[in-house]
């Protein structure tokens, strides 16, 4: 896995057994051998239910599943009605799903195939600028193999809204490679990527710290002007960047004030949250070098002082922190990946309180810097290693690390397809979950309608309330059939009671209020048995429009029969 030990600080863009031309029919064959490879890898991913995200997303979601005009501008419009259901600005990926949705309807088949091609193509463009940025052809083509297969992404690629991940890590390598001869393509393909999925904002990071690491050395081959000086790296066009990045998060931030921003941050206390930032930081790391830790629905416990993932997080983290320091100082684009990886941890590091502190997904994106800063940074390591020792580096050391990390890349491929069989269903996802984190909030609920099916209510009720205890306040999931039989229950319809008021003291702070937000707060008040708070929440429902219109209408209709058996007063 040998790369050009002065490919950073010569600021040359191709190694020098390579052309443009080269590099594109090598990526040409790379997207279908990817693409041949994630469908045999991921295969078992193809038959996958929708789940869990997907219903609110995709198939329950009727501005998607019925792209009419008016539903077309609603997706357009960034403070329109869904900003609060999919919890961003995210009009490429509504549109994808729309666009998706025509071509395989429920078919789940189509949708899982387009998320997996997507991943292959991310795949193939990430060869592409490890090849254009210095690394080898056997360097990127391993590094490129490490991300298709990582088992960490196998979130990313069986869960259907999670198109939104493929999709913008496409457009924003395709920006990437694009910005140096054609700077317009390039701001449009970043536009689109954040669009897409917020988390491309880092795409800005990194433009940036190449063009700083460019500016050095002599020019590239077919890399230069007339006059024989480095082309200009499109600095006016980079600003372009920051602008598009600027009134994006306008918008973002008024979503995420809107929905993201009233979740409960998980850990409150500022020692342990950071703490846990820093031991969060680590298990990535880790979880990026040997899939150790990876599941559903994360929800590690707040680090103490004596966390070993805290405490081990220093020395590691220090050392990270160094390296880029020390890389960037000399313009190494080793400095930029390493960056990319930190920028993109930044927003999910628990800094801003999440649904989830640790997810899978979010390695997505975090793992294209660690590659690329592990590939570029390798070979001068190892060359200091070795004077360090005082000794020659054996000749047939690259090979030999060659093989072991194609071994290494085919034990994570194993992983990433008995993964694939967690997306199934909510049934197999459950027991993946129960599995790695029997004590969290979604664990505690499903062992709550355990005891509950098995007649333990009270045993039901007591693991409800540690779920509250730690933020659970899903009023919806309570009210699901299988807790029907807790109805009654004092500690029950305690805890149906609080969530109920939490939904609506969170509705009422709504300027303006869709026909989502208006469903659920008629419900909070049927369960508060406020009868006609609900009957006047569903008719400003009903009168705002939307897609839920007929369901409401029946809801309506439902409320009036609950009316008049209700008990009158005296």
């Amino acid at each position: 896995m040998d790369g050009q030990a002065d490919s950073g600080r010569t600021g040359k863009l191709f190694s020098p057994d390579a052309t443009p031309a080269s590099i594109a029919r090598s990526t040409a064959l790379a997207a279908v051998a990817f693409a041949l490879l994630a469908v045999a890898v991921y295969q078992p991913a193809l038959d996958g239910e929708f789940v869990s995200d997907d219903l609110h997303y995709v198939a329950a979601n009727g501005y998607v599943t019925d792209p009419s005009p008016a539903h077309l501008l609603a997706i357009l419009d960034p403070t329109g009605p869904l900003i609060r259901i999919v919890e961003n600005y995210a009009p490429v990926h509504l549109l994808l799903h729309a666009a998706a949705w025509q071509l395989f309807g429920a078919e789940v088949r189509g949708h899982h195939l387009l998320t997996l091609l997507l991943h292959a193509l991310a795949s193939a463009l990430f060869l592409v600028l490890l090849r254009v940025h210095g690394a080898t052809p056997v360097a990127a083509t391993l590094g490129a193999t490490f991300f298709l297969l990582h088992p960490a992404n196998v979130e990313a690629v069986a869960w259907i809204s999670q198109l939104k991940t493929t999709s913008a890590m496409v457009l924003l390598l395709g920006a990437l490679l694009a910005h140096p001869r054609w700077p317009g393509a390039g701001l449009l393909l970043f536009a689109l990527a954040l669009l897409a999925k917020p988390t491309a904002a880092v795409g800005l990071f990194v433009v940036a710290g190449l063009g700083a690491c460019r500016s050095v050395g002599p020019p590239a081959p077919g890399d230069a002007n007339a006059t024989g000086a480095p082309r200009d790296w499109q600095w006016r066009w980079v600003g372009g960047w920051a602008a598009v990045l600027v009134a994006f998060a306008a918008f973002e931030l008024l979503a995420f004030a809107q929905t993201a921003g009233d979740h409960v941050a998980q850990v409150p206390q500022l020692d342990a949250r950071i703490r846990t930032i820093f031991a969060v930081a680590l298990r990535y790391l880790v979880m990026a070098g040997s899939g150790y830790g990876i599941s559903v629905f994360h929800e590690p416990a707040p680090s103490g002082w004596l966390d070993p993932w805290w405490l081990a997080a220093l020395p590691v983290l220090g050392a990270v922190g160094w390296r880029l320091l020390v890389t960037a100082r000399a313009r190494e684009t080793e400095a930029v990946f390493w960056a990319w990886a930190i920028v993109s941890f930044a927003p999910v590091s628990g800094v801003i309180p999440l649904p989830h502190v640790l997810a899978d997904r979010y390695l997505y994106f975090m793992l294209p810097g660690l590659i690329g800063a592990v590939l570029l940074g390798g070979p001068r390591w190892l060359a200091r290693g070795f004077e360090a020792l005082g000794r020659p580096r054996p000749a047939r050391l690259g090979p030999v690390l060659a093989l072991l990390a194609v071994v290494w890349i085919g034990a994570l491929g194993t992983r990433s397809h008995a993964r694939c069989f967690v997306w199934q269903n909510e049934g197999t996802i459950t027991a993946d979950l129960l599995r790695n984190y029997p004590e969290g909030r979604w664990a505690l609920v499903e062992r709550a309608a355990r005891a509950a099916r098995r007649g333990q209510p009270e045993d039901a009720v007591a693991l409800l309330e540690r779920a509250h205890a730690k933020g659970f306040t899903k009023l919806d999931v309570l009210l699901r059939p299988r807790y029907a039989g807790l109805r009654g229950n004092a500690g029950f319809d305690r805890l149906l009671v609080a969530s109920a008021q939490r939904w609506i003291d969170r509705v009422e702070s709504i300027d303006e209020p869709n026909q989502s937000d208006l469903m659920v707060l008629a419900q909070a008040h049927i369960v508060r048995g406020e009868l006609s708070a609900a009957r006047s929440s569903l008719e400003r429902a009903i009168a705002a429009g939307g897609p839920q219109t007929e369901q409401l209408v029946q809801g309506l209709e439902q409320l009036s029969r609950l009316e008049q058996s209700a008990p009158s007063g005296p």
